[in-house]
């Protein structure tokens, strides 16, 4: 059972995350940011990932700590479900468009972290939320699965198709790469 649960809480902020890798798509978010809450559930359903998820936190200093606190989260909580990580594809990536918006997302879950993130510099607000925190949200689940993760914005004026598109990117991609299609450990080390 490729499943994990994670409790992290800090100072400012509270998130609980329940994944399974190998869901349908079956969702339960809650989190005080709209938004986020929204490109949560599109990265669950179009991932077929089966995820729940409640967090809190300081959104009266900023949605700073809470967007990447929720991305360090899934982070842990996929490389929890993991495991040795035997038989998975290890690789994914994907092209997708939303509207006006495309956006490339290419993953190793390699077990060296890194993330690499080109939005064309566009800044702004989607309502109420700066997205400049979509790299804080990827950076943090790159970092804390040890995978290698870029994410590129190959076109675009709507901020809010550009996020969505990469939500969904990220979703496809995360399913590829841990689908399961052998039973080694994809690596000519013999580990990830």
């Amino acid at each position: 059972m490729r499943k994990s649960k994670i409790l992290r809480e800090t100072k400012e902020t509270t998130v609980e995350l329940e994944i399974d890798l190998d869901g349908s798509g079956l969702f339960k978010v809650d989190t005080p940011i709209g938004f986020l809450t929204h490109m949560v559930e599109s990265f669950a359903k179009h991932g077929r990932f089966d995820l729940n998820l409640k967090a809190k936190g300081d959104i009266h200093v900023s949605y700073h700590h809470t967007v990447e606190d929720v991305g360090i989260t899934l982070g842990m909580a996929v490389f929890e479900a993991l495991g040795d990580k035997k038989g998975i594809q290890r690789y994914g990536y994907s092209i997708i468009p939303m509207d006006e918006a495309l956006v490339l997302c290419s993953i190793d879950i390699s077990g060296r972290p890194l993330f690499f993130y080109d939005d064309l510099g566009l800044r702004g607000k989607i309502t109420d939320f700066d997205f400049e925190l979509i790299w804080e949200f990827f950076k943090g689940f790159a970092l804390e699965s040890k995978s290698t993760l870029h994410i590129k914005v190959l076109s675009g004026r709507i901020l809010h198709h550009i996020a969505e598109a990469c939500f969904k990117a990220f979703a496809l991609s995360l399913k590829q790469a841990v689908s399961l299609v052998g039973g080694e450990i994809p690596s000519t080390k013999g580990c990830l």
